[in-house]
């Protein structure tokens, strides 16, 4: 029988006041493929319209993954940013 571990992961709100800030944050430093992306599809589902989350990886295969997720789903990525190795993105909400 495979074994796999257990994980949480959470989306936080944050205050935002300026266009295009986040509103939502998604961490998942640490985690590798298929968490990232099955996290965000899941906090992208709970989110309402106009709502921006930017989200927190260092795993490299979402700098592929994530833009393709959004293309299908037809959220705006706004930018991604890469930085000693996390990446950061932030997209905007389309319902």
């Amino acid at each position: 029988m495979k074994r796999y571990r257990s994980y949480v992961v959470e989306v936080s709100q944050v205050s935002a006041d300026v266009q295009n800030e986040p509103t939502h944050r998604l961490n998942v430093i640490g985690f590798q493929c298929p968490i990232p992306v099955a996290e965000l599809k899941k906090a992208l589902q709970n989110m309402k319209s106009g709502d921006i989350l930017e989200v927190l990886s260092d795993d490299p295969e979402t700098y592929h993954d994530i833009p393709l997720l959004l293309l299908r789903m037809e959220h705006n990525l706004l930018s991604i940013e890469k930085n000693a190795g996390e990446y950061n993105f932030v997209i905007e909400v389309k319902q």
